[in-house]
This record gives C-alpha cells, sequence and structure tokens, in this order.
C-alpha cells in the first residue's frame, strides 16, 4: 500500500516533516496512518486547537487537513531558551490509496489529536468536499 504524504513544499513517502518551513512559514503536524478491519485511520497532533481551527477537504484520494495554531501562551516579550512547538497556520496533504471511501469519512477531535476514520470504498470517487469535525468528550 502507497501512501503518500506532502506538505505544500515538499513530497514524502511514509516520512514525517516535523518543525516549520521558513519559506512557507508553515508547519506540518506529525501524523499517523494505520489500517484496521474498519477502514483506514488517519491521526494527527494538533495540540492546543480547536476544531473551528480546522478544516479537512477531500478530492478524489487525496485528503488535505489544514488550520492555524494561536500562539496565545506566552508572555509579549519572551526570551526563548528553547522553543520546539510550532504556531501558525500549517497543512498537510495525503494521497491516500485506493480502496477507500473519502467521501464517507468521519472525523473527531478529541485531547489534540485529530482522527479520521475512512472505510473501504464501494466504488471510486472523484468529487471534492468537506469532512465535518465533531467536538469528542
Amino acid at each position: 500500500m502507497a501512501v503518500t504524504k506532502s506538505s505544500s513544499s515538499t513530497t514524502h513517502f511514509f516520512q514525517h516533516k516535523t518543525g516549520s518551513d521558513a519559506a512557507t512559514g508553515r508547519w506540518t503536524p506529525n501524523t499517523d496512518i494505520y489500517v484496521t478491519e474498519n477502514g483506514l485511520v488517519i491521526k494527527a497532533e494538533l495540540a492546543g486547537m480547536k476544531s473551528d481551527s480546522l478544516e479537512i477537504t477531500v478530492e478524489g484520494q487525496r485528503l488535505r487537513i489544514n488550520g492555524i495554531r494561536p500562539d496565545c501562551c506566552r508572555a509579549p516579550h519572551c526570551s526563548f531558551l528553547v522553543m520546539e512547538i510550532s504556531y501558525g497556520p500549517f497543512e498537510t496533504i495525503l494521497d491516500l490509496p485506493a480502496g477507500y471511501d473519502l467521501s464517507q469519512a468521519k472525523a473527531v477531535y478529541v485531547n489534540g489529536f485529530l482522527r479520521v476514520d475512512v472505510p473501504p470504498a464501494q466504488k471510486p470517487q472523484t468529487k471534492t468536499t468537506k469532512v465535518p469535525i465533531s467536538e469528542g468528550v
């Protein structure tokens, strides 16, 4: 099974890009992709965000997750000793293998993790759609 993960500037095959891209100012969240008996699961680490700051779109077999993580927790004139948390706009684009119905994807955001469940496909999909995100418990 081939899964392609790309940011706005680079394409990756089963690799994770962390941190931020200085050229675009965007960062890419850590993402897990795995298969269960119920289909495909995409899990993205997005701590410190609200579900209304996230957007998921689908076009064919491509899943795009983007949003903005605000930097609202630090003092205005601080001096960092270590800064590993990325803030601002982010985007991750996943080209998923055939055999999954992205038009039937369900997403939930719980405790800083976005989980997208994608069932097996019944027929190929080609239109662009948005995936709703619900608040978890």
